[in-house]
């Protein structure tokens, strides 16, 4: 089995241009290794929608590093494996937004699975969303929380290899 970073972030309003919390749990051997979960400045303004969806606002953040504070440290875990998340497109383009806009040079492309299009494929007559997946695999959620929703996407993810998921089939290049 690979090793997998499973992560989720938390933004802070509708440009989904920036991180206010993100939490990563690593899956090797085939169990959760290892979690890190961190607020971050994400030195943008907060839309109410985005408050009232996470609990996060300006207040929360006070003393959080700034994304490239943090990188530095969970750079070497994100390079570590394979990147995984519910709905991987999302996170993964606030990552690379990120970065981007940081100016952080980085990769080219990652591999990364996503945990919602693996779920369509293996369980094809439910719902997808991570709480509806929760519900169904027993695993607690505190949702729209990023450790909470990185440690249930990890668990779903072992879940699903767990029943004889080819993870091969899964893995996909995105550009960063």
């Amino acid at each position: 089995m690979y090793r997998y970073i499973v992560f989720d972030v938390e933004t802070p309003n509708r440009y989904n241009d920036r991180m206010s919390a993100i939490g990563i749990s690593v899956i090797e051997d085939g169990r959760i290794i290892d979690e890190f979960f961190s607020y971050v400045n994400p030195e943008a303004e907060f839309d109410w929608f985005n408050i009232k969806l996470t609990g996060i606002d300006k207040r929360t953040v006070a003393g959080a590093p700034t994304f490239p504070e943090l990188w530095e440290k969970i750079e070497p875990v994100m390079s570590s494996g394979i990147l995984a998340a519910h709905n991987a497109v999302f996170d993964m383009g606030v990552l690379k937004k990120c970065l981007n806009d940081y100016g952080i040079l980085w990769k080219s492309s990652v591999h990364y699975c996503c945990t919602a299009r693996m779920g369509r494929v293996l369980l094809p007559e439910m719902r997808h969303k991570l709480n509806d997946l929760c519900d169904y695999y027993g695993i607690c959620l505190d949702h729209h929380k990023a450790d909470s929703d990185s440690h249930a996407c990890a668990e779903i993810l072992l879940r699903y290899f767990q029943s004889g998921a080819d993870e091969k089939m899964f893995i996909r290049t995105y550009k960063m």
